[in-house]
């Protein structure tokens, strides 16, 4: 079952956060952007926050379980999502653990293609 569009919707009204907090597709499912840092993935209508000490400690009900088969486990937020002030300081909370993205690095220029003139010698 995927993440109905009004579910992700209604995690990033909830949060409060306004254009900080963002989503993007990937897999079928959502990963959440807390000012360009991954804070949650959001799977099969559930919300799973990146594992950090400040977000167990906001949320000690949380269960550590895989997002998706194979994953990492994360911290699944479940009562934490109708408390709009504790979602904001969970979410805030999180991102401040997590390092910034490395930047991508710039595409290397193609070599430009040789020439082949016919008939010179």
């Amino acid at each position: 079952m995927a993440t109905d569009p009004s579910f992700i919707e209604y995690v990033c009204e909830q949060a409060g956060l306004e254009s900080r907090l963002t989503y993007r597709k990937m897999f079928g499912e959502y990963a959440l952007y807390l000012e360009g840092r991954v804070v949650a993935f959001v799977c099969d209508n559930q919300v799973f926050i990146k594992p950090t000490a400040a977000g167990a400690r906001l949320a000690p009900g949380a269960v550590p379980l895989p997002p998706y088969p194979g994953g990492k486990p994360h911290l699944r937020l479940a009562d934490e999502l109708d408390d709009r002030d504790l979602l904001k300081r969970i979410l805030i909370a999180t991102a401040g653990e997590l390092p910034l993205p490395k930047p991508k690095p710039k595409a290397k220029p193609k070599p430009k293609a040789k020439s082949t003139a016919r008939g010179e010698r």
